[in-house]
């Protein structure tokens, strides 16, 4: 884990997938603000610029200082960083006459360049850009062009300082894994030992470091980041963990002993905890998502707190943080804006006078997967698709009384069962029903019924931040909404949504 690549970033909506793309590459990296990096040491191999929403001829427009990387270290800019190598050491940056937007062809490829070997002519790559780059600084060339930018790529020709103005880092630059991975083996040297099996080697052992003979108190929730965190932290210090499972009565049906089941099976030592009523009693007479959030995360930090006192010599909190968590704490323009109250642990540190210890906090999503896996974790588990913290609380619209809770209840487990069934679950991100504030008007049998309502919500996505309606089959939708309304006495009709993110969030709630 010594050798890594420090990426600067300067607000870009794609930094983060410039780090999936260099992890994709088996070389670690760590995204910094470009105002408030490290200074590199040894370890450090190159640095890469991201882009900007900002024009690098903006008063406002982001400068780094990088006198202590450029020249001295391997350099590779993209889009607004690209820019930015040229505007600010002797070339020149004005407003495209025509703005390149979407995929582009590189017409022109200087296949003797390191960073261009083995890029085929003609390759797609993605454009995102208002400016262009009218002139190169001295001692630079063009090394890649498209049919309206001439500067599509370009390279120092005295120093490792490269630029490229399109994205390698977005699915639509069809080399763009190869480009940076020529950058990251060929320019600065990298070994490509960044893999699961390393990662594990190298935090179990540091976990051992960490944390000698502590005990350590971790809450699981029966999702992916709790769960791999609870296995890395099992095999570095096997008894001394203990993990907390609370069942809040907003689960999914049989969730609790289904997961307490797999969990011992894991060999971890679980505590499963039935506070049912109390979380579902203090819901009662609140509508608000951002209150019940609140009473939800309240109550579940004090039964966890109430449990992990019972246990003996608590030093450390686990917790199941991961790489995007932290980047979003410590971003360009600051903590992100607060979309919506997490269900988590916070507070309880500071209150139980116990240290932090987050295995996963290098780690992306898909990475935490693969780590999984090499644990030996079960697919029920790692395939398990993400469900919010306070659970089915923000999936029952409105007040959420213990009836409603169990309507939602049945009707998500005849969904999930049937894209299980179907083959479908694993193409989806995220699956679940909500239960709507509103009643409709039924006919059943002879009878007119005046029940509740029921939206499906399926999504693809790669990490959630982004997500589109999945496009399930019309066969099967009509086969969940008649099972959910035959056998669901309380619901007479269903509805899909088919709302993408953005402008809609995911959960409705």
């Amino acid at each position: 884990m010594a050798e890594k690549i420090l990426i600067l970033d300067f607000g870009s909506q794609y930094t983060q997938l410039i780090a999936r793309k260099v992890r994709e590459n088996n070389v670690y990296c760590e995204i910094h603000p470009y105002n408030a990096y490290p200074e590199p040491d040894e370890d450090v191999k190159g640095v890469i610029l991201s882009g900007s929403p900002f024009s690098v001829r903006d008063d406002n427009a982001p400068i780094p200082d990088i006198t202590s990387i450029k020249g001295k270290l391997p350099l590779l800019g993209i889009c607004y960083g690209a820019q930015y190598l040229s505007h600010y050491y002797g070339g020149e940056v004005a407003a495209s006459d025509s703005r390149e937007y979407g995929r582009a062809r590189l017409n022109s490829i200087d296949s003797t360049n390191v960073l261009l070997k083995d890029i085929p002519i003609q390759t797609q790559v993605w454009m995102s850009h208002g400016d262009t780059i009218r002139n190169l600084p001295e001692k630079c060339q063009v090394i890649a062009s498209t049919g309206d930018v001439e500067v599509g790529a370009y390279a120092s020709k005295d120093e490792p300082t490269f630029g490229l103005q399109f994205h390698p880092e977005v699915y639509h630059t069809t080399e763009g894994k190869k480009i940076l991975g020529n950058f990251l083996r060929d320019i600065c040297g990298c070994h490509q030992e960044w893999t699961p099996e390393s990662f594990i080697e190298a935090t179990v052992s540091e976990l051992k470091r960490k944390l000698g003979s502590d005990n350590v108190v971790l809450g699981l929730s029966g999702g992916v980041d709790s769960s791999v965190a609870a296995m890395l932290l099992h095999k570095a210090i096997g008894p001394q963990l203990t993990c907390i499972f609370v069942d809040n009565g907003l689960l999914r049906k049989n969730e609790f002993e289904e997961v307490l089941v797999s969990y011992k099976d894991m060999g971890l030592n679980v505590v499963g905890v039935d506070a049912k009523e109390k979380f579902l009693a203090d819901l009662k007479g609140i509508s608000d998502p951002e209150l019940k959030r609140k009473s939800i995360g309240k109550n579940f930090i004090e039964v966890f707190e109430s449990e992990a006192k019972k246990l003996k010599q608590i030093k450390w909190l686990g917790q199941g943080t991961i790489y995007p968590d932290v980047i979003e704490s410590v971003s360009v323009n600051g903590p992100s804006v607060t979309i919506k109250s997490h269900h988590n642990v916070g507070g309880l540190p500071e209150k139980m006078n116990l240290k932090v210890v987050e295995p996963l906090r290098l780690l992306f999503k898909d990475e935490v997967r693969k780590v999984g896996y090499k644990l030996k974790i079960g697919s029920h588990i790692l395939k398990r698709h993400p469900f919010p913290g306070p659970g089915l609380g923000i999936r029952v619209l409105g007040e959420v009384t213990p009836e409603k809770v169990g309507l939602a209840q049945e009707a998500d487990h005849i969904f999930i069962r049937g894209l299980k069934e179907y083959g479908l679950y694993d193409r989806v991100w995220q699956a679940g029903a909500m239960l709507l504030p509103v009643q409709s008007v039924g006919v059943m049998g002879d009878e007119r019924t005046y029940e509740f309502v029921v939206a499906l919500r399926a999504v693809t996505a790669t990490d959630g931040m982004t997500a589109d309606w999945a496009h399930l089959p019309d066969a099967f939708l009509s086969k969940v909404s008649n099972d959910i309304i035959n056998k669901v006495r309380g619901i007479n009709r269903v509805v899909y949504d088919i709302s993408s993110k953005p402008p809609a969030t995911i959960e409705w709630e």
